[in-house]
């Protein structure tokens, strides 16, 4: 099979596909990997060359050329998780407890080596007594492989990425 476009239109018919269910799946697995707070295993589904974007400019695809609230390749994720898992950090001892929804996945590209979707994604935290919301559509770009599929790319677009977003302790 070669590499293809979905169009739209073929987003429903490409959901059947078993390389965009694998991409899915591994959505799903990461998000709740985050919920869990199993840091060291989420930054594990990552390829070594990934990078986990989350722009203030919701249109931008230019992510090196751009202000982002995160922008992280290998080296800041794994300084991103030793944060949040050695105990030192305030994020780490207070986090929050969250849940993720992960869905109305559109597959964009379609190929034997990778596979791009888009997703719907609400994340909804609790700490002190106080509920957060995020929304977000998230991109992927899932790299497949028979030794594992990783992430090769994850871009997170809140909703509100222009407006003052709360300080979220936790991976979006």
């Amino acid at each position: 099979m070669t590499d293809s476009v979905v169009t739209p239109a073929e987003a429903l018919l490409g959901l059947s596909d078993p390389r965009v269910l694998r991409a899915v799946s591994l959505v799903w697995h990461e998000a709740d990997l985050l919920d869990r707070r199993r840091y060291e295993q989420w930054q594990a589904l990552y390829a070594d060359d990934a990078h986990y974007v989350i722009p203030i400019d919701p249109a931008t695809d230019d992510h090196a050329g751009s202000l982002n609230m995160v922008y992280d390749d290998a080296r800041m994720r794994r300084m991103r998780v030793t944060r949040m898992t050695e105990g030192y950090a305030i994020a780490a001892v207070d986090a929050a407890r969250t849940v993720r929804t992960v869905s109305r996945f559109v597959p964009e590209e379609v190929g034997d080596a990778e596979v791009t979707l888009r997703s719907a994604q609400v994340l909804v935290a609790y700490k002190r007594g106080r509920h957060d919301l995020w929304a977000a559509e998230v991109t992927h770009r899932v790299r497949l492989s028979d030794a594992g599929d990783r992430i090769a790319l994850k871009v997170v677009r809140l909703v509100d990425s222009e407006d003052a977003v709360p300080a979220a302790g936790f991976l979006l």
